[in-house]
């Protein structure tokens, strides 16, 4: 074209969590059965979704007010539902003007990134949930800054390492928290999440916060909510529906707005953010309705806890299966339904593979990663995925240096489960020794 049509941050616009799924696909299509351990959605790994949960959806959509239009805010009713949680936690007050929802986080995430200047940088973990970092860096046009968590503590956040990132790089301007953590599945503990705090405070930054699995956490872990301790430091706080309840196809998510009064320039920016949802009229209205119902039903509790017991049960069969293997760094994953694993520095590399039995899918396996600049993380998820069929994700695909894999804990089937596991263990060794 006579013009360059293409925005200066395209480039940076990647999600390796479903571009696998392409892969996949094509060794499907060659004959090789496959165990999808990408994708973080409960449904589509086979959560059964009970009556009543279903049966109040069905109710609610016979009447016609859930086709409307909704404020665009998002339903009164539902954000003072919501309102008056947070509020009963302590800490931040908000009203349910402070309230807005979106079409999904994902919504959420392009238009709070998106709305930056595009100078203005927010800082973001590393690895990092790809939705989120490549929001951020594509409203730069230019690569995530971000900050280490670290595979030997716990995946915790390097508040030492944060601290100089934003220190003496001006162009910082907010510190984005994953609690509990998409890819790792750390929940951090109150003293780290008040030292992030900490950090806004003294270099005068805005905190943006997903806390979309806060209500997900097990193995004795221990966290704290944002409200209950963000004091006068501006921030925005995502949370949704879609991984809880769960109910992804719904498109249901919110931020939650503290201290907006505090700070004119932020003020402001949080305004920019409800005037481009004006433009939209409003968010998915069917699923709003229903959030209050559902999260008082009488059963709810019970199902979330079922759940939640059996994400810490697979959690630590993954983190016992694969703890004592050498060259690895594993940690118990204490929230959310993820697990990141990272391969010692130096473990891998281009000359490793693994026996691919169906010669079509050797073939294919052998072009992928003949590739220029495939990277050795990608190379055995490639190899991995051709020779028994497990699908899971390069760990380099979520804005690190760090080589590994992400795997997800969402399979229903313990005795599967153990197997997938077993067969993964097996076949990283396997790897790990053929050069």
């Amino acid at each position: 074209m006579r013009t360059d049509i293409v925005h200066i941050g395209a480039g940076e616009l990647t999600y390796e969590i479903r571009n696998i799924v392409a892969v996949g696909e094509k060794m499907r299509a060659l004959g090789l059965d496959l165990y999808w351990e990408n994708i973080g959605d409960p449904v589509a790994k086979g959560e059964k979704i009970p009556e009543w949960m279903r049966r109040t959806v069905a109710d609610l959509a016979m009447d016609s007010d859930s086709y409307r239009y909704c404020p665009t805010r998002g339903v009164l009713s539902t954000r003072e539902f919501i309102a008056a949680m947070t509020n009963a936690r302590g800490g931040a007050q908000i009203t349910p003007d402070d309230i807005i929802f979106f079409n999904g986080l994902g919504d959420a995430i392009n238009k709070v990134f998106g709305l930056l200047r595009r100078t203005a940088r927010v800082v973001v973990p590393s690895p990092s949930y790809t939705t989120h970092s490549s929001a951020e860096a594509a409203h730069a046009g230019d690569r995530p800054v971000t900050y280490r968590l670290d595979p030997r503590n716990h995946w915790y956040p390097d508040l030492d390492d944060l601290e100089k990132r934003i220190k003496y790089n001006p162009a910082v301007v907010g510190i984005l928290i994953i609690n509990p953590d998409n890819p790792t599945g750390a929940v951090y503990p109150e003293e780290i999440i008040r030292g992030m705090v900490s950090l806004a405070a003294k270099y005068d930054l805005f905190i943006v916060c997903d806390e979309v699995y806060q209500n997900i956490i097990y193995n004795g872990a221990k966290t704290r909510a944002l409200a209950e301790i963000i004091g006068d430091v501006p921030a925005i706080n995502m949370r949704g529906i879609s991984k809880e309840m769960p109910w992804p196809g719904s498109r249901c998510g919110w931020i939650e707005v503290y201290n907006a009064d505090k700070d004119e320039m932020f003020s402001r920016f949080v305004a920019s953010i409800l005037n481009v949802k004006m433009l939209e009229v409003c968010s998915t209205t069917l699923p709003q309705l229903a959030l209050p119902e559902l999260m008082t039903h009488p059963d709810y509790s019970a199902y979330l806890k079922e759940r939640i017991r059996r994400y810490e049960l697979f959690s630590n069969i993954a983190y016992d299966t694969l703890k004592d293997i050498d060259g690895l760094m594993v940690n118990r994953t204490n929230g959310a339904f993820y697990m990141s694993v990272a391969f010692e520095e130096g473990r891998i590399n281009g000359r490793q593979s693994l026996a691919v039995a169906n010669p079509q899918v050797k073939a294919h396996v052998e072009g992928l990663v003949g590739q220029a600049g495939v990277a050795p993380d990608k190379r055995f998820v490639y190899y991995l995925l051709g020779a028994t069929g497990i699908c899971v994700v390069p760990l380099s695909s979520f804005a690190t240096e760090l080589q590994g894999f992400r795997v997800t804990l969402l399979e229903r089937d313990e005795a599967r489960f153990r197997r997938i596991f077993d067969t993964m263990a097996a076949a990283i060794r396997e790897y790990l020794a053929s050069a």
